[in-house]
């Protein structure tokens, strides 16, 4: 080494040139964001709370708790007890690296739920999903139960002593050994192959097949431990699995169980497969002791789904969806089955919004639903002798997951709204006055206001949307002595059958605002919670009110003197992203579209979806031609990012492929003569219908933002560095 590079070593006490001296401030190498929302790492950081469960006396609330882990490459999941009194500090009950899910109070107070986590008694075994309990008193929690097929998930009577678990076989099994042994065989042949005989073969991101699920009892095993063997005080009993739906086939595939508060009778959906590749949902009753099945309900072109059981198990909750048609629209109906007579009475028939039933009262005078109403989903009460309809919770947030006290004076649920992640809260059922628990994690602070905008679609009909401002006012002095004005970014949701009335994560509004941009959060023609005829107006019409309500709304917001007509942009996923393609063909008022798991050529899409069945029942061939997108390709002018995953079953791949090609081979932005184009593709092979993976949720929303501040704002922005580019 020469003389003029070689430097001396310093020594181990002795400060570099750039390090600061011990009498020196130390400088923050990391400064803290304003808000987690200015901040990628911080933002997929926040907690998130999904599912609540109240113990039988009322005394503990479980809910779930997802977090990123150290590498910050995915979120594992823990159960955490909640004091209902909101006296308590939120304690943390369970810990693994395979997380814990699907937690049930049995009549005893003890905990259930499943976990892949090893079994430290059987340290040798490869994990599965197993059934876990967790004492009532306290004390560690232990594998119950363990099956090569795993628990997919676990029920409880609230009144006796009768656990279930759901869980799937292989169709050619004929006990659990030989479900074992044939797993086994196709795990060491390294066969994945499935041969199909029946519609679907896939939903949302799964495959589905072989294996189908069962409902299984969960009883004391007769074997009886080995005579004299020691053992601790706390070794419980062999349980076993009393297989209850043998014979069903795949028909538990999409419906969910309830089960009777004595625990005699579990109520489930069955899938009936029809001529044509067609499906409908029959209610049924499966009894427990005997192990049989009987039919409640079938009817052609109606679908029946099981609801909570009353407290005295006379009577059920059905929700019933008659069948669409090119010209009837989705609709959801809240009934009651009176067991003994076979009697189905809707409730509440004048109400004019789609009811979700959550839980009855203890004294079985009315059940307690949550329903999407103008922008929002408050808890409701209808009684079910008059089905009177009474709003419970007066607040502008949704809530979700509603359970009830055993006294009937208070309900504990998870709100959330564009202001707030989803929190459990305890509701005052006479007066409606809501309180936030404590919670295991304290609320992010949001960077900007919300309010709302309202206009009147062409028909007249009144329209309405939320706006997501950032934090200070935009109008101010800007350095060319004009008023400065925030840009708007109008976002279009998914479904269509949907409202934005609650917080996401996967479409956060204020990752926006924190850079400055307004978000409209608009709801077109065929939203839910503004009544049946709304949703009738726009229904085959996709391309008609949807989209001039959206302009209609976009409008209204534009006339603010804080925002700027001259820089926005639309966005859109699943229906938003056909309708974000719809208007790219249409308009050419934006800067910039971004469009997500879309749809673009309709016809195509219909074949291909995982329900096609449905699809056929919702858009004739005139509709189909007159509605898709693909048709103006030549129209499109402003530049596209396309994002799609390849595991999206419900939108498939092609349909994003197909734009693409046509993108750069037929639109007035196609590839030039030396192949460039301003669209992008932001293609996930690995991600399904949304993007989960919090590093793929860092690179969407980093180019989404840098592609924003390109065409919107004019601005360069670098792309995220784990592109490679």
């Amino acid at each position: 080494m020469s003389a003029d590079t070689q430097t001396a070593m310093p020594r181990i006490d002795e400060p570099t040139a750039d390090e600061p001296t011990p009498d020196e401030p130390q400088p923050d190498a990391t400064p803290q964001p304003e808000t987690p929302f200015h901040d990628l790492d911080h933002y997929v950081a926040i907690p998130r709370l999904s599912g609540l469960v109240l113990s039988p006396d009322g005394t503990r609330l479980v809910t779930t708790v997802a977090t990123l882990n150290g590498k910050g490459t995915e979120y594992g999941t823990a159960l955490w007890e909640l004091d209902p009194a909101g006296e308590r500090p939120a304690r943390r009950i369970t810990r693994s690296a395979k997380g814990e899910a699907g937690a049930a109070f049995a009549a005893n107070g003890n905990l259930f739920f499943t976990s892949a986590r090893p079994d430290p008694d059987k340290p040798d075994e490869d994990p599965v999903n197993a059934l876990w309990l967790l004492p009532r008193d306290g004390g560690e929690a232990r594998v119950v139960l363990s099956r090569s097929g795993g628990v997919d998930s676990v029920l409880t009577a609230r009144a006796a002593d009768a656990t279930f678990v759901q869980a799937s076989v292989l169709p050619g099994s004929t006990d659990e050994a030989d479900d074992g042994e044939r797993r086994k065989a196709r795990k060491d042949a390294k066969v994945a192959a499935i041969l199909h005989s029946g519609y679907p073969v896939r939903f949302w991101d799964a495959d589905l097949g072989p294996a189908e699920p069962r409902l299984f009892a969960v009883e004391r095993s007769p074997k009886e431990p080995e005579p004299g063997k020691p053992s601790t005080v706390d070794e419980g009993p062999d349980l076993e699995l009393r297989n209850l739906t043998p014979a069903v086939g795949a028909r538990l595939r999409f419906g969910e169980a309830s089960v009777s508060p004595d625990g005699t009778t579990l109520f489930t959906a069955f899938a009936r497969p029809l001529a044509n590749a067609d499906t409908r949902f029959e209610l049924a009753a499966v009894d427990a002791a005997a192990g049989t099945s009987r039919t409640l309900l079938s009817e052609d072109d109606k679908d029946f789904f099981a609801g909570p059981v009353s407290p005295d198990g006379r009577t059920v909750a059905v929700v019933v969806e008659p069948h669409t048609t090119p010209t009837r629209a989705y609709r959801s109906e809240l009934h009651l089955l009176d067991l003994a007579s076979g009697e189905l009475r809707r409730l509440a028939p004048e109400w004019d919004r789609m009811a979700h039933p959550a839980v009855w009262l203890p004294d079985g005078s009315a059940l307690l639903v949550t329903a999407d109403d103008s922008g929002r989903s408050p808890v409701f009460k209808i009684e079910a002798s008059s089905g009177a309809v009474t709003r419970v919770t007066h607040d502008d947030a949704a809530y979700t997951d509603v359970v009830v006290s055993p006294d009937g004076t208070h309900a504990y649920a998870l709100r959330s709204s564009y202001l707030l992640p989803p929190e459990a809260v305890r509701i005052d059922l006479p007066t409606g006055d809501v309180a936030r628990l404590k919670n295991p994690a304290e609320r992010p602070e949001i960077p900007g206001r919300l309010e709302e905008v309202t206009t009147t679609a062409e028909d007249g009909t009144p329209l309405r949307a939320w706006l997501a401002l950032p934090p200070s006012p935009a109008l101010g002095a800007a350095d060319d002595g004009g008023a400065t004005r925030h840009p708007l970014l109008l976002w279009i949701h998914g479904g269509p059958i949907h409202s934005w009335n609650a917080w996401t994560w996967r479409w956060n509004p204020w990752l926006m605002t924190a850079q400055g941009y307004a978000v409209l959060l608009p709801d077109p023609a065929l939203s839910t919670g503004y009544g049946q005829d709304f949703i009738q107006r726009g229904w085959g019409r996709w391309g008609a009110e949807p989209f001039t309500d959206l302009m209609a709304v976009t409008d209204a917001a534009l006339q603010r003197p804080d925002l700027d007509p001259e820089r926005t942009a639309a966005m859109g996923g699943s229906f938003g992203g056909y309708m974000a393609n719809w208007v790219a063909g249409h308009t050419d008022r934006f800067r910039a579209i971004v469009t997500h798991a879309s749809l673009w050529a309709l016809e195509g899409f219909g074949k291909t979806t995982d329900f096609g069945q449905f699809w056929a029942k919702e858009m004739d061939a005139a509709m189909t031609e007159a509605h898709s997108p693909h048709h103006s390709v030549g129209e499109i002018r402003t530049p596209m990012l396309v994002i799609h995953g390849d595991k999206d079953y419900r939108v498939p791949i092609g349909e994003g492929l197909r734009l693409w090609y046509e993108l750069l081979s037929a639109s007035q932005l196609a590839t030039d003569d030396d192949g460039r184009t301003p669209h992008r593709f932001l293609y996930f092979p690995d991600e399904n219908h949304w993007i989960l993976k919090p590093q793929h949720a860092k690179v969407w929303y980093g180019v989404v933002s840098a592609f924003l501040a390109e065409h919107v704002l004019g601005e360069g922005r670098e792309l995220p560095r784990e592109l490679g580019l």
